[in-house]
């Protein structure tokens, strides 16, 4: 039988490891670790590295500017005034210089997407300003095929632009995405209408859940979830069962963006995008990854 003395040492020692322990309990909780969503998130990139390009290929497959300008693109890292956050902006072109016609820029997921898997990805976006012509999403070709497919480069993707088009119809600035061939505006399904267009200076954030099973499955389409501006205070889903352009049935492996300033003669505008905090999960997954 184990003495007074004993009992008493082992009292005290269970006694200071629980207040060692405790606040370990505080900080989990604060973490939310009963969430099984929390360690889901495999971050793309936040632009917080020393060398935030360093992993980015950039390349201008289009150069028609007059005189030529060597790597036209502007796609830099910025900070932002009132907080410590670092973002992408993304422009074909600085102020005043047309004819950039297919600025790319692209970075190698941190996991493939194969066959038959289905992720969310999550993108927080930005319009510098109108009038302007971008488009960003996910693209299962190596860099090469990326440089010479360009838009075609691109599977589920979504689309910012107010140009006008070929037939004379001008884009109005809402979020597009990509149906049977087409390009199609979100829907705000809460008061029956199409989406405004979005509001330059504004963070939006966007959950992307693309299923790239194959077509005879169900597959290479996305559904669009979106919280941001005046118009949607909450998440709120505006389009389900958008196509991917291609539809090659092969495994996702890049995060991709393009933007065009439009032709010398008839240019678009170099309004730029901002992009940030731009994370992948397994399956469907519809929290925020960062703070």
């Amino acid at each position: 039988m184990p003495n007074s003395k004993t009992i008493s040492l082992f009292l005290i020692f269970i006694l200071q490891a629980s207040i060692l322990i405790e606040p370990v309990k505080a900080q989990n909780k604060d973490l939310k670790l009963d969430d099984p969503s929390v360690s889901k998130w495999i971050k793309i990139d936040d632009f917080e590295s020393t060398n935030p390009l360093q992993q980015w290929i950039l390349a201008d497959t289009r150069n028609d500017t007059k005189p030529k300008i060597e790597n036209p693109q502007v796609t830099e890292v910025r900070s932002e005034n009132e907080i410590p956050n670092h973002y992408l902006i993304k422009k074909p072109a600085a102020e005043g210089i047309v004819g950039n016609r297919k600025a790319l820029s692209y970075k190698k997921l941190p996991i493939t997407v194969n066959i038959g898997e289905t992720y969310t990805f999550y993108t927080r976006f930005k319009v510098e300003y109108f009038p302007n012509n971008h488009i960003f999403g996910l693209s299962n070709l190596n860099p090469e095929g990326i440089n010479l497919n360009d838009y075609n480069a691109l599977e589920p993707s979504l689309r910012i632009t107010d140009k006008y088009e070929s037939d004379g119809t001008k884009n109005t600035g809402t979020l597009m995405v990509r149906k049977d061939g087409e390009y199609a505006y979100i829907f705000n399904k809460k008061t029956n209408k199409t989406a405004n267009p979005l509001q330059s200076g504004k963070w939006y954030e966007v959950w992307y859940v693309v299923n790239n099973a194959k077509v005879n499955n169900g597959g290479q389409s996305y559904d669009v979830f979106i919280r941001g501006g005046d118009e949607f205070p909450k998440q709120q889903c505006v389009f389900t069962d958008a196509t991917f352009r291609m539809k090659r049935e092969l495994p996702l492996t890049y995060f991709l963006t393009n933007c065009n300033t439009g032709p010398v003669y008839k240019p678009y505008g170099n309004g730029g995008l901002c992009y940030d905090d731009i994370y992948m999960a397994p399956g469907k997954v519809l929290t925020v990854p960062i703070d």
